[in-house]
């Protein structure tokens, strides 16, 4: 027995069709129509287990329900309702990473989303120029550009081989010198940070990382160097990605650390130049 299509109610327009994304790569129809059933009513952007809604059945990201009291759509007011069945479904699906509008292709578990998005190559990165207030943010691949052209302090050497030159060491309070060098088909952010302690006594810390991501960085190290009459300081260890911050590897000491009585022993009138190497591992 054939059923008939309820009739549309006088002064209701008909119920407009689901919406669609577009498929994804590694994704199947199917799991990309039920994703639309995932849209944050208010950002639009995908909301993940635990998934709350409104009386109304309309759902709010997590991002977004700290900001709310009313639900943006029925207006009633938001609560602490789980959709359970919803949640269950979520569980089986492969979600788009947030950064898929600029090229990554990742489809992931919603247990995994978060974890990869915070490492995405394609998600912005931060000027990685220490000392500056620059605001600036950008995909990996513009980071060099911008400190080339808008940091014209900090120059480029080229090769395996090159000197680290800071000038004025002497000079007062915190300061920062920042140096690119390029080798291998890549560019290399060289940093020497002076910092006053607590007691005030003043410390360098001297660290070099890969414009790249964490897992090209683990293909490649560097030495530092520092050479004196009759002396010689050195400090080697495998490169860092701009992914992680250089105030972390500060705080944990794990780069080139000496205080100012060290500087004076290998500095020449105010200046300091360390040897750097890159190579690979």
């Amino acid at each position: 027995m054939s059923r008939r299509a309820a009739p549309t109610p006088p002064g209701a327009s008909p119920s407009s069709p689901p919406k669609k994304v577009p498929a994804l790569a590694g994704t199947t129809a199917t799991n990309n129509e039920l994703m639309s059933l995932f849209e944050c009513e208010e950002c639009f952007d995908v909301v993940l287990p635990p998934i709350l809604q409104c009386q109304g059945g309309h759902l709010v990201c997590g991002s977004c329900r700290p900001k709310l009291t009313r639900c943006p759509i029925c207006l009633s007011q938001l609560g602490s309702f789980r959709n359970l069945a919803l949640e269950k479904m979520g569980d089986s699906l492969l979600f788009p990473c947030k950064y898929a509008s600029s090229g990554c292709e990742e489809t992931l578990r919603h247990t995994a989303k978060a974890d990869h998005e915070d490492l995405c190559k394609y998600r912005p990165y931060p000027c990685p120029c220490p000392g500056t207030s620059c605001k600036w943010q950008g995909s990996l691949d513009t980071v060099t550009p911008h400190l080339m052209h808008h940091h014209e302090t900090i120059i480029t050497l080229e090769g395996e081989e090159v000197v680290f030159l800071a000038t004025q060491i002497n000079l007062p309070g915190a300061v920062d010198w920042v140096m690119l060098q390029s080798c291998f088909g890549f560019h290399f952010l060289l940093v020497l940070e002076k910092e006053e302690n607590y007691d005030g006594h003043q410390q360098f810390f001297a660290i070099a990382q890969l414009i790249g991501t964490r897992k090209q960085a683990e293909n490649f190290a560097y030495r530092f160097e520092l050479n004196g009459d009759r002396r010689r300081l050195a400090w080697e260890a495998t490169l860092r990605s701009i992914d992680e911050k250089i105030a972390t590897a500060i705080g944990k000491s794990d780069c080139l650390v000496f205080n100012t009585s060290t500087a004076q022993l290998f500095a020449e009138n105010d200046n300091l130049g360390i040897n750097v190497t890159i190579f690979m591992c």
